[in-house]
C-alpha cells in the first residue's frame, strides 16, 4: 500500500528517490526508477514539491481567492503524486513505494533526500532538453546532490542493451564515477567502455593552436598507461565486467555524445581535471545531461 508523508524521507534502506512533476519526462523517470528499484531490491520514494499552502483564515475576497487557488494547487499536486504512483506500479508491480508531497523549494528537497538515497532520478526529454522541474531544479540537483543522480533521457530511456560508458578524466576526483560505472555494468551484465580524452579541446582547436607539432603518439602511450592504471583496481573488484578502453586526443564531449547513441547508460563525474578538466556542471556534464541520447548518471564524490 502506498504511504504518504509530508515529512522528509530519511531511511537507512537507501531508497531510489525520483522527482515527479507530471511531465512526460518525469513519467519516464518514474518508470525507470521503479524498474531500477525493483531490480535491486530497493524501495522507491516519489517526491513532488509545491509552494507552501496558506492555512490562515481568509479576511478578504482576495485572501479567499488566494487560499482557494492554493487548495487547487494542492489537489493538483496530490493528483500528480497519485498518477506517478500508478505509473510506478505499472512498471514494477512488486516495488515497495512511498510518496512525499513536499512544500517549498524542489531542488532543496531533492538535494536533502540525496544524502540518504541510493540514487536520485529526474527526467528530461530528448527533443527539448531539460523539462523536469522546469530545468533549473534538475541542474541544481545534478550540481549539488550527494552520491549519484540519474537523468533519464533519450529516445529509448529504458534501453537495456548496449554498453555502460564512463568518462575517465585520469584524476583521483573521477574515481567515484569509475566505481559507479563498474557497479552498473556488473548489475546490468553489460560491457563497460572507458573513454579517456586527454585534452578537452575540440579537433578544430587542437589543430588551430599548433598542437599537431607535439609528439601525440608519446602522449597517447602515456595516457593509455594512465587509463589502465585507473581501471586496474576496479577490474579486480569486478572481474565479471568486460572493459573496452578508448583513448582520444581531444573532444570528451563529442566522444561521449557519440557513445550515447548506443549506450544504455552514460556515467560522468560531477567535476574533473586533466583531460576532462571542463567536466564541471555548466560544461561537459551539463551539456550531456541536456543532449545525450541515453540516460546519464552524474556521480559526486562522497
Amino acid at each position: 500500500m502506498t504511504q504518504h508523508s509530508d515529512s522528509p524521507h530519511q531511511t537507512a534502506s537507501a531508497a531510489v528517490v525520483v522527482g515527479a512533476d507530471g511531465s512526460a519526462g518525469s513519467i519516464a523517470a518514474v518508470r525507470w526508477a521503479a524498474r531500477t528499484a525493483a531490480d535491486r531490491g530497493r524501495s522507491l520514494h516519489i517526491v513532488h514539491c509545491t509552494d507552501p499552502v496558506a492555512d490562515r483564515t481568509p479576511r478578504s475576497a482576495y485572501d479567499a481567492f488566494i487560499v482557494a487557488t492554493q487548495r487547487e494547487v494542492r489537489l493538483a499536486a496530490e493528483h500528480t503524486l497519485a498518477t506517478a504512483g500508478e505509473e510506478a506500479r505499472a512498471a514494477a508491480p512488486t516495488v515497495t513505494l512511498t510518496t512525499e508531497l513536499a512544500t517549498g523549494n524542489a531542488a532543496r528537497s531533492l538535494i536533502e533526500a540525496s544524502a540518504h538515497a541510493n540514487l536520485v532520478v529526474l527526467g528530461a526529454t530528448p527533443a527539448a532538453g531539460l523539462i523536469a522541474h522546469l530545468g533549473s531544479t534538475l541542474l541544481a540537483v545534478t550540481a549539488h546532490a550527494r552520491g549519484a543522480v540519474v537523468i533519464v533521457r533519450g529516445p529509448d530511456p529504458d534501453r537495456r542493451d548496449g554498453p555502460v560508458v564512463v568518462g575517465v578524466d585520469g584524476s583521483i576526483v573521477g574515481e567515484p564515477a569509475i566505481g559507479a560505472a563498474f557497479a552498473e555494468a556488473s548489475l546490468r551484465g553489460a560491457e563497460l567502455v572507458a573513454v579517456h580524452a586527454w585534452s578537452d579541446l575540440s579537433e578544430g582547436q587542437f589543430g588551430g593552436v599548433g598542437y599537431l607539432e607535439m609528439p601525440i603518439d608519446d602522449f597517447a602511450i602515456a595516457e593509455e598507461s594512465l587509463l589502465a592504471e585507473r581501471l586496474a583496481g576496479w577490474s579486480e573488484k569486478y572481474p565479471d565486467v568486460v572493459v573496452r578502453r578508448e583513448v582520444e586526443a581531444f573532444g570528451p564531449r563529442e566522444r561521449l555524445a557519440y557513445w550515447s547513441q548506443s549506450a544504455q547508460l552514460l556515467v560522468v563525474g560531477s567535476r574533473g581535471r586533466g583531460g576532462f578538466r571542463a567536466l564541471l556542471l555548466g560544461s561537459t556534464s551539463n551539456w550531456l545531461v541536456q543532449h545525450a541520447e541515453c540516460s546519464v548518471m552524474v556521480v559526486h564524490p562522497n
